[in-house]
């Protein structure tokens, strides 16, 4: 029932799949109205023409239908109680437990003002040495992950969540399968990391169009933990494709001439309004930070898709998941994959000899994918080829792999071992003031000028 001062109407001028039209004054975009009963928000104003977009579908709604206007946007409740607990698009829980209390706030606001920003600085340990050792992770970095939709995105996803060095984890799943969220909940429960990690959860059986809501939600509770709390927060948004697909239906719906394939032409911009709220805090207004991670998925591969494309333009690298056929398992992909930022921690946050081993190993596993060319056109190789080939089998399985889990400290001491198992010093050609001259079995690697580590090769 409409309560005083909500501005009520009765008489819709068009009724397409997803949206209702009708004259109205004094409403503003994205304001929340109920249609016969079903959630709705505005999402075009031409004068005092509005066309609302309805989440559940317009199905069942006639012509003079009640149109109750809420004068407010989509909100969430912000506090503590947040930790834990699993939502719908609309913050609602959907684990059972009680609502939640505390300050209401609209989602969807603005990004930080670029001059009040810091330069990313801090290091966001992952455990993933695909990420970690060759991408690093920057608090404040928007990056996201591209993969196909049969690789195992979600429990790369998972992983993060459980190992990443933040104060708080933010889940937003959009399109997920039962099976994918029931997996989320028993990991963290499992895992017994709950009390870090807020989830937002659109299903598969829930209204496509709702998944329009997940990122600003997750976000909404993000900023709130960072700006507030003064924490370190790392978003995890999965899927993006699923959110773009979302977008693209309600655009046909409103009947917009689509752009590159059937997506809206303000496709850049919708997806900037999300990854753009990824912010690094001066120490100045309490220092915190919010991260963002999301899965693209790609369809058969294709990079130049319209979804990766303008992710690309946005983010700040990316990363990829591949299949290694050689070891079987699923690795982070060392030549696809790029953190644009990873020069602001590596060797400065981390062990002094970072980036001088990420490059070396690099190299070294580009020789080996050159001998494999070789080999596979017939042509024979030498003993540094074979060489090339065994280092990178054992660099996929010990350290590119997805399930494998290991400090920094310990990523580095790996890829040393490696090397003084296959190579030479001359080989290898890293700065002579990271290693000394018994290069080879339990070598000496030097951090700095007087500290020392020995490497014992396994």
């Amino acid at each position: 029932m409409a309560t005083a001062f909500q501005k009520v109407y009765t008489k819709i001028s068009q009724i397409t799949k997803a949206t209702c039209s009708l004259k109205a004054t004094g409403v503003g975009y994205n304001e929340l109205a109920t249609i016969n009963g079903k959630l709705a928000q505005v999402v075009k104003i031409i004068g005092d023409d509005v066309t609302l977009q309805v989440f559940e579908g317009t199905g069942g709604i006639p012509t003079n239908a009640e149109v109750v206007f809420l004068g407010k946007s989509p909100s969430l409740k912000v506090s503590e109680q947040l930790a834990g607990r699993f939502f719908n698009a609309y913050g609602q829980p959907i684990d059972g437990g009680p609502e939640v209390e505390g300050k209401e706030v609209e989602i969807g606001g603005p990004s930080v003002n670029p001059v009040r920003r810091k330069q990313p600085s801090e290091l966001i340990a992952t455990g993933i040495a695909g990420i970690d050792l060759n991408n690093t992770l920057v608090s404040g970095q928007k990056i996201p992950f591209f993969a196909d939709p049969d690789q195992p995105f979600n429990e790369v996803m998972a992983m993060v969540a459980m190992r990443a060095k933040c104060d708080k984890i933010i889940l937003g799943g959009m399109g997920m399968t039962n099976d994918d969220y029931y997996f989320f909940r028993n990991t963290f429960a499992g895992a017994g990391a709950l009390d870090r990690i807020i989830s937002f959860i659109n299903t598969t059986e829930d209204p496509a169009v709702e998944r329009l809501l997940i990122p600003d939600m997750a976000l909404a509770a993000a900023e709130y933990f960072a700006v507030e709390k003064h924490e370190t927060v790392l978003v995890l948004l999965t899927d993006m494709t699923s959110y773009a697909d979302s977008l693209s239906i309600v655009s046909n719906r409103m009947d917009q001439i689509p752009s590159k394939d059937s997506m809206p032409g303000s496709l850049y911009s919708d997806l900037a309004k999300i990854y753009e709220k990824a912010v690094q805090f001066p120490e100045s207004v309490g220092g915190g930070s919010i991260t963002i991670i999301a899965v693209t998925t790609l369809s058969g591969g294709d990079i130049t898709h319209a979804v990766p494309d303008n992710t690309g333009y946005i983010t700040e690298g990316q990363l990829y998941l591949r299949r290694d056929s050689d070891v079987g398992k699923v690795i982070v992909d060392p030549f696809r994959s790029l953190s644009r930022l990873k020069q602001l921690v590596a060797g400065k946050k981390t062990r002094k000899d970072h980036s001088q081993v990420m490059n070396a190993a690099i190299r070294l596993y580009a020789d080996a994918a050159n001998a494999k060319t070789k080999l596979e056109n017939g042509f024979d190789l030498t003993d540094y080829d074979n060489r090339c080939l065994e280092f990178a089998k054992d660099y996929s399985s010990k350290l590119l792999a997805i399930d494998v889990n290991l400090n920094t400290e310990e990523m580095l001491d790996v890829t040393w071992s490696l090397f003084c198992k296959y190579f030479k010093l001359e080989e290898v050609n890293i700065k002579k003031e990271f290693t000394a001259e018994d290069f080879g079995e339990g070598m000496i690697v030097r951090r700095g000028k007087k500290n020392y580590k020995k490497v014992v090769v396994k």
